[in-house]
């Protein structure tokens, strides 16, 4: 075996691994999410082991990664991603040995689906964190009114119910917001392809 045909594999090796990055960095907002509305509902000491990556993760992102796993294989969008691996090779050929990685194009996309998943992070636990902050000011104003109430016996319970009773409420913009994410994830991972392609 000769030296380009490493370099092709090293190519296939990449352009897989640069697919992968954007899908699972795209349905990591899902887990922010989750980690803005632990932090906010006290959860944050609370965590779990992720499965895939062995890691420590908060409770409410588990969740709703999982949520969004789910749905992912419901509306069968993994043969979308299979779709997506298939028609890759329209833009980056088989026998092309090189894919443009140092591009200017490439690094400003992925910079910017960086600070657009942090907007969809936010903009999914808003409603959650939203409710959250309003109970912290009541139970501050309980607090200032009635000094005999111990504050941090009673406001943990409450905070955990109320977020519970927040985020079942928000689980149908949340799957709303998981469906455009699922659309935005395969816009990208396109975009991707053309950009490591050439073709932008």
């Amino acid at each position: 075996m000769d030296g380009a045909y490493f370099l092709l594999m090293i190519k296939e090796a990449l352009v897989g691994l640069l697919l992968g990055f954007t899908a699972y960095f795209i349905l990591s907002a899902v887990q922010l999410a989750g980690t803005f509305i632990d932090f906010q509902a006290g959860f944050s000491m609370a965590n779990v082991i992720d499965p895939q990556s062995g890691v420590q993760t908060p409770l409410t992102g588990e969740y709703l990664y999982s949520f969004a796993l789910l749905l992912l294989l419901s509306l069968n969008g993994h043969h979308l991603l299979l779709d997506g691996i298939y028609y890759s090779y329209s833009f980056i050929p088989l026998d092309q040995a090189w894919i443009h990685l140092g591009s200017f194009n490439l690094a400003k996309y992925l910079a910017t689906l960086l600070a657009r998943v942090f907007l969809v992070a936010f903009q999914m636990s808003a409603p959650v964190v939203a409710v959250l902050f309003l109970t912290d000011i009541a139970l501050g104003i309980i607090a200032r009114t009635v000094p005999q109430l111990n504050i941090f016996v009673v406001g943990f319970p409450v905070k955990i119910a109320v977020s519970l009773i927040a985020l079942a409420v928000a689980m149908g913009t949340i799957y709303i917001a998981v469906e455009h994410l699922f659309e935005w994830m395969f816009v990208a991972m396109r975009n991707c392809m053309a950009l490591l392609g050439g073709s932008v």
